[in-house]
């Protein structure tokens, strides 16, 4: 299971010319699920997200989570992260979960977010979505579990 997460003042998703899912401060989470991804590895991710230290203290250094400072999540199915760009001109996406089994694993995963008691919002499973960010710093990282 992959996750990019980025440090946003402001992000949303929009499908078919509708806002979905939309967050000021917080993080925005681009998650992808591979072939024998399960549950701990999306609890990880979420434990993980939920208390990394990637917001600027009084001081200006990263030492607040999401949590500390009462910002929210958005999180985004991105099953391209499963792509292998290695050979060719044309990504492979052969480690990629089925869509199923993507799916499932995408809702425990908000599912495990909305447990950590954060707002949590969405985009819409296997949709085509436009994504609007406000990176801010930029901060962004990227997580394997």
């Amino acid at each position: 299971m992959k996750a990019v997460i980025q440090r946003v003042t402001s992000a949303s998703v929009t499908v078919e010319g509708s806002i979905v899912g939309q967050i000021t401060q917080g993080v925005m989470i681009l998650l992808g699920v591979e072939k024998g991804d399960a549950e701990p590895q999306a609890d990880w991710l979420v434990e993980k997200i939920r208390g990394l230290r990637m917001f600027s203290d009084a001081d200006g250094k990263m030492n607040l989570s999401v949590q500390d400072i009462g910002g929210a999540l958005l999180v985004v199915s991105q099953f391209t992260l499963a792509g292998n760009c290695a050979k060719g001109r044309r990504p492979s996406f052969d480690t990629a979960a089925p869509a199923d089994e993507g799916k499932r694993l995408y809702d425990y995963f908000v599912a495990a977010a909305k447990r950590t008691g954060l707002p949590v919002e969405t985009g819409i499973f296997q949709a085509d979505m436009q994504v609007a960010i406000v990176n801010d710093g930029p901060v962004t990282f990227i997580l394997e579990k």
